[in-house]
């Protein structure tokens, strides 16, 4: 495998780039798709806030701290565009920045973390499991992707419809990719990717629970991979909730763990 660059604050910068790339591509797709939703988004100084409605989960910041300032003017500003939209004030932060301090003054407090996992990208080429095909889809398949995706996370019913409707926006934006695993030409599993500054970002992957234990996310993960390396990145990244299954899986797959972030609201 090729080197591995340092975990710093350097590649956290990268990283979270990337990310914040990838969500204002969704922001934007939003806005196209949906355009009351009132879906925008504001730079202030590097960090980018991210309005996607109220109680989305792309609706928080990002780079607060390694790309943006943490000073007091530019938390005004990024509270006053979430408070206008009725919107909780969340920042998303690094541990390589310096938010903390800031964040602490101005009395927020933290309620969630996240790891950032990353491994270095190589020329390789792997073959799906017999019975199995991967593609990348296309636009006008949108609308059944999304369909497929929010399916593969059936045990939360009650969230379909909003999953359908931020799946679409997934595979609709800017600059991302949405591919599916295929069985006997039916579509089982799902999963996205989003690349910018050389950095590969893996998100969107679920499976029918049908279709679970056949390797269709591990084939759906080496031809994410395969176009990323193909489409100049050196990097690829993802996300998962410390301890997780999740996690587990991106380190079996050679992921490491770059740093975790704090998501920190207003008290």
């Amino acid at each position: 495998m090729s080197a591995w660059p340092f975990a710093d604050v350097e590649l956290s910068r990268r990283l979270e780039r990337c990310e914040g790339h990838a969500n204002r591509r969704c922001v934007e797709a939003r806005a196209r798709l949906e355009p009351s939703s009132g879906a925008e988004w504001l730079d202030v100084g590097g960090t980018w806030a991210m309005f996607d409605g109220v109680g989305s989960p792309l609706t928080q910041t990002f780079g607060l701290g390694v790309l943006g300032r943490a000073d007091d003017a530019s938390l005004e500003r990024l509270e006053d565009f979430f408070e206008r939209r009725g919107a909780a004030v969340q920042h998303e932060v690094s541990p390589m920045g310096e938010a903390l301090g800031a964040l602490v003054k101005r009395r927020y407090v933290p309620f969630e973390q996240s790891s950032v996992l990353f491994r270095p990208l190589e020329a390789t080429e792997s073959k799906p499991p017999a019975g199995l095909t991967v593609r990348r889809t296309t636009r006008e398949e949108a609308v059944r992707w999304a369909d497929v995706n929010a399916r593969g996370w059936s045990e939360d019913a009650a969230a379909q419809d909003f999953l359908r409707a931020l799946g679409r926006v997934l595979a609709e934006r800017e600059e991302g990719a949405a591919f599916w695993a295929e069985a006997d030409g039916e579509p089982i599993a799902a999963a996205s990717l989003s690349t910018h500054g050389g950095v590969a970002l893996l998100a969107g992957a679920s499976t029918l629970p049908s279709a679970r234990g056949r390797g269709a996310q591990s084939a759906l993960l080496a031809a994410r991979l395969q176009f990323a390396r193909e489409a100049g990145c050196d990097v690829a990244m993802m996300g998962a909730l410390p301890g997780s299954t999740s996690q587990r899986n991106a380190e079996r797959h050679g992921f490491r763990i770059a740093y975790t972030r704090t998501k920190w609201t207003k008290a």
